[in-house]
């Protein structure tokens, strides 16, 4: 594997887990904001990496295959944080939603890759329409104290609904999709 910068950039992504954990629970004033701009730094990275792979013309296997990863990883902690912190229903339908997605989706990807087939469900533009609604309300949700209601909070918890709306709405788009190789699979 070359490092080369997005390479670089998605492995930043997942390194910077770590240390997101750490500041959300170190109880120091202001951590909810820090835990909220590691997080926005690991948003600005995801887009960041992608663009500059197709600028530089620096795509290759590794980073096709690492930065959906690494995006699925820092979103999915920062749920399991938010829902742990947040202790509501409101919050663990949504977050339950978009992590089953991911992983059905995954595996939906993988196996029409295995038959050749993977173009066929690749990123779509409401996908990232997802991505975004679910990077912003995750932002505002974690830069707010979960035991203060404030206009951000209501707004973080409106766009997770949101993004959770467009998760499954993309999962219907993207099955529809692969259905005849899923059809074909279960009539043999």
């Amino acid at each position: 594997m070359k490092l080369n910068i997005p390479n670089f950039l998605t492995l930043l992504r997942i390194s910077i887990i770590p240390l997101f954990i750490l500041i959300f629970y170190l109880p120091f004033p202001g951590h909810h904001m820090v835990s909220a701009i590691i997080f926005a730094i690991a948003a600005v990275t995801d887009w960041l990496d992608g663009y500059l792979a197709r600028k530089l013309h620096q795509i290759s296997p590794f980073g096709e295959f690492l930065d959906p990863v690494a995006d699925k990883l820092i979103v999915a902690v920062a749920l399991v944080l938010l829902v742990q912190s947040y202790g509501t229903i409101l919050l663990t339908i949504p977050a339950a939603i978009i992590v089953s997605r991911e992983i059905v989706i995954s595996a939906l990807r993988e196996w029409m890759a295995e038959l050749g087939r993977r173009k066929e469900v690749a990123v779509r533009g409401i996908g990232k329409f997802k991505t975004a609604g679910q990077m912003i309300a995750i932002l505002l949700l974690l830069s707010q104290d979960p035991k203060i209601d404030s206009w951000i909070t209501i707004f973080g918890y409106v766009l997770i609904y949101a993004a959770s709306f467009l998760t499954l709405w993309s999962m219907v788009i993207y099955l529809r999709a692969a259905w005849d190789e899923l059809n074909d699979s279960v009539a043999h």
